[in-house]
């Protein structure tokens, strides 16, 4: 408790010598967590993209989690079909965390990340609170960070090879020329439907 006490006298000193007047140590203190405050809350902000929905947004994506594809749709007309990959346990709903499936049912695209560990990702807004239950009652959490992402940074040049393979975590794997053309297309809270 000294030492922090110390720290921030010191602050509150260095404080005086540039503004001319002492702070007290309490003043001090809420000034120390009001910029810690600042600072998470701007981190947070900076890792999710600003997100313009284009003038003639996707309404629908849609995942067929047997076929191994994703359709972009607009209305009733799809407009766009992608070869995916998916969780390296892809048969079945996602019921808990690790189990590496991807998800099933109806989700909304809730932010959006181009500095991921992937080239760039859509976030999936699983689980549902439903799901987040369900898992609860086995003892079990239900997982999260769900992303329609690139292929892993650095790796893009092997996306013609890793589509013919299930290899993520339970998201759904594009190649990175596929979610560019995705990324001007789809706005913010667009559905998502994963079929099995």
């Amino acid at each position: 408790m000294k030492r922090r006490n110390i720290f921030i006298r010191a602050v509150s000193d260095t404080a005086r010598f540039f503004l001319g007047f002492r702070i007290s140590v309490t003043a001090m203190r809420s000034l120390l967590v009001s910029v810690l405050i600042s600072f998470t809350l701007s981190c947070s902000a900076i890792a999710r993209d600003i997100w313009v929905t284009p003038p003639d947004p996707v309404t629908l994506v849609r995942v067929i989690k047997s076929q191994r594809i994703l359709e972009l749709w607009r209305g009733d007309e799809r407009i766009r079909t992608y070869v995916i990959s998916l969780g390296r346990n892809p048969v079945g709903p996602k019921s808990r965390e690790g189990d590496s499936r991807t998800p099933e049912g109806r989700y909304f695209l809730d932010f959006r990340k181009s500095d991921s560990v992937a080239y760039k990702a859509f976030h999936i807004s699983y689980p549902t609170p439903a799901q987040r239950a369900a898992a609860r009652a086995a003892g079990e959490s239900a997982g999260g960070s769900i992303m329609i992402h690139g292929q892993w940074d650095g790796y893009g040049w092997l996306g013609w090879l890793m589509q013919n393979y299930d290899w993520t975590n339970g998201c759904i794997g594009l190649a990175n020329r596929d979610i560019d053309e995705m990324w001007d297309m789809i706005g913010w809270n667009t559905p998502v439907e994963i079929l099995p």
